[in-house]
């Protein structure tokens, strides 16, 4: 592999890495909510025992996407389960109401410049070291050093008799 096609397929690691981004948990601040974005429900004792026959006896977070907001709760597409014990279950989107009650607050997913800045310059750090280690190998071998000749040239003196 040329060390041209190496560099695209750095850059094109680090472009879609950055591209995500870092997101973070954040209060909801808005009333109402804005329809479509992404929540995280922590549930109460209540909410657990209610939600057990649906969702299991550990459910501790909701995440989804809000589908719906009402004076008596919460429509919500799941995409994961926060489990009490640290444990987390994936959902393919299926709609799940939960009554206001249940919830003891309410977050939503916010891009987070500041840890986009660290992870990116992280990134960046990591690949300049092995972009650099990498051209150097290449123009001085293994061990830093320039390559000695790789024919084995003995010179024996003539005797003459």
């Amino acid at each position: 592999m040329s060390a041209r096609s190496t560099s695209r397929r750095i850059v094109v690691a680090v472009t879609l890495l950055v591209s995500t981004g870092c997101y973070t948990m954040q209060p909801v601040s808005e009333q109402p909510f804005p329809l479509g974005i992404t929540v995280e429900l922590v549930i109460n004792d209540a909410g657990r025992a209610a939600l057990r026959p649906m969702m299991g006896p550990e459910v501790a977070k909701v995440q989804g996407r809000l589908v719906q907001k009402d004076s008596t709760g919460y429509t919500v597409a799941v995409t994961q389960l926060g489990l009490l014990r640290d444990g987390t279950q994936v959902w393919s989107g299926e709609r799940v109401s939960i009554k206001s009650e249940y919830v003891n607050s309410v977050a939503e997913r916010r891009f987070s410049r500041a840890r986009t800045a660290v992870v990116t310059a992280a990134v960046l750090g990591v690949v300049a070291i092995v972009f650099t280690q990498s051209i150097k190998g290449s123009l001085f071998g293994d061990d830093g050093k320039v390559p000695s000749d790789t024919a084995v040239a003995v010179r024996y003196p003539r005797f003459q008799r």
